[in-house]
């Protein structure tokens, strides 16, 4: 080959490779973008089952205090309702824990490792 055609060779190559290692850094970026708008979701279902627990637990306490209870906080419908109340906040602590996460993740070595070795297994042209 001559020099010409051994530099238009090594360029088209660094081309290919910034090309693909852009193709890549946006699969990732949009792969990420998904898991966020997921757990989202996800969230959002929590707290609206928040908000009816939050509705059942005032219409309990209101009914009990028509009916006069003395105890109302003590009765076993309010405390597990409290649970409930207890077990979704911590479901929602933990899903906006993975939202952080996620967002912290970055196109970083371990992707790049990987793309590499996709490489390897390419047939060459």
């Amino acid at each position: 080959m001559s020099d010409s055609q051994e530099n238009l060779k090594a360029t088209s190559e660094k081309i290919w490779g910034a090309t693909r290692k852009k193709l890549h850094v946006a699969g990732f970026q949009a792969s990420r973008y998904k898991r966020i708008v997921q757990k989202k979701i996800d969230l959002s279902a929590v707290h609206k089952k928040i908000t009816t627990v939050h509705t059942d637990l005032g219409k309990l306490i209101d009914d009990s205090r028509e009916a006069k209870v003395e105890d109302i906080l003590g009765q076993e419908q309010v405390e597990r309702l409290f649970s409930k109340i207890d077990s979704l906040k911590h479901a929602a602590a933990a899903i906006e824990e993975e939202i952080a996460a996620i967002k912290a993740e970055t196109f970083g070595e371990d992707e790049e490792k990987e793309t590499e070795g996709n490489r390897d297994t390419e047939p060459t042209p």
